[in-house]
C-alpha cells in the first residue's frame, strides 16, 4: 500500500524544496527577527523573478549575507560589495544587493525603536495571523490594504524593495497571513 499524498496549495507542488517550504514555512507565524530580516530581504530580492529562483539560492544567500546578521551586514563596504556582485550563488543585482544593507540599516533602527523588528511588523496585523478562507490560488490577492500600508512605512523608515506587492508575499511567507486554500492540508493548522 503506498503512502497518501498530502493536499498542499497548488503552487507548491513543483519539487520537494517548494514542498518543504510550503509545509514549514509558508502561511506559519514567524517571531525571529533575524528570520523576519532574512524573507524582507529575499522578498525583495525576488522582485522581477519567481520566488522558486530565489528559494534555490537561500542557502547561499545566507552564506554570502552573514546568515542576515544585520550588524555585520551595515558594515559591508565597497569591496564587499564587489565580492557580492561577482557571487554565482545570489542574484547578483547591485540595486538589490545594496538594498540588503539599506535594509540591514533600517531594520536595526526598527530594533532600537521598537526593542524588536517582530513587535513593528505584526503591528499591522495586530499581532495576530490574518487566516482567509480562498478556495483557489485565483481568489489570493497580490495585495491588500494592510500591504499597501506595511509598504508606505517600510519605505518611510528608508526601507528598500518593499513595494507592497512585496510586502504581501512577505506577510504570508512569515505567516503574518495565511493564505493556504480551503483543501490544503495546511489550512486547519493556522
Amino acid at each position: 500500500m503506498g503512502t497518501v499524498e498530502k493536499t498542499r496549495c497548488g503552487w507548491s507542488l513543483k519539487d520537494q524544496l517548494y514542498k518543504d517550504y510550503h509545509d514549514h514555512e509558508w502561511g506559519t507565524p514567524n517571531h525571529d527577527d533575524q528570520h523576519l530580516f532574512e524573507m524582507l530581504c529575499l522578498e525583495g530580492a525576488q522582485a522581477g523573478l519567481s520566488w522558486y529562483t530565489v528559494l534555490t539560492k537561500r542557502e547561499n544567500y545566507r552564506k554570502a549575507f552573514d546568515n542576515w546578521d544585520a550588524k555585520k551586514i551595515v558594515k559591508y563596504d565597497d569591496k564587499k560589495i564587489s565580492k557580492l556582485l561577482e557571487n554565482e550563488g545570489i542574484i547578483r543585482n547591485k540595486l538589490k544587493i545594496n538594498a540588503v544593507i539599506t535594509n540591514a540599516k533600517a531594520f536595526l533602527a526598527v530594533q532600537k525603536e521598537f526593542g524588536t523588528f517582530d513587535k513593528y511588523i505584526w503591528s499591522f496585523v495586530n499581532h495576530k495571523p490574518i487566516v482567509n478562507n480562498f478556495k483557489s490560488l485565483q481568489e489570493v490577492p497580490a495585495k491588500t490594504a494592510i500591504s499597501d500600508a506595511m509598504s508606505k512605512d517600510l519605505l518611510k523608515r528608508g526601507f528598500k524593495f518593499v513595494g507592497s506587492t512585496i510586502c504581501y508575499a512577505y506577510m504570508q511567507a512569515t505567516g503574518m497571513v495565511n493564505d493556504h486554500i480551503a483543501d490544503c492540508y495546511k489550512r486547519s493548522k493556522g
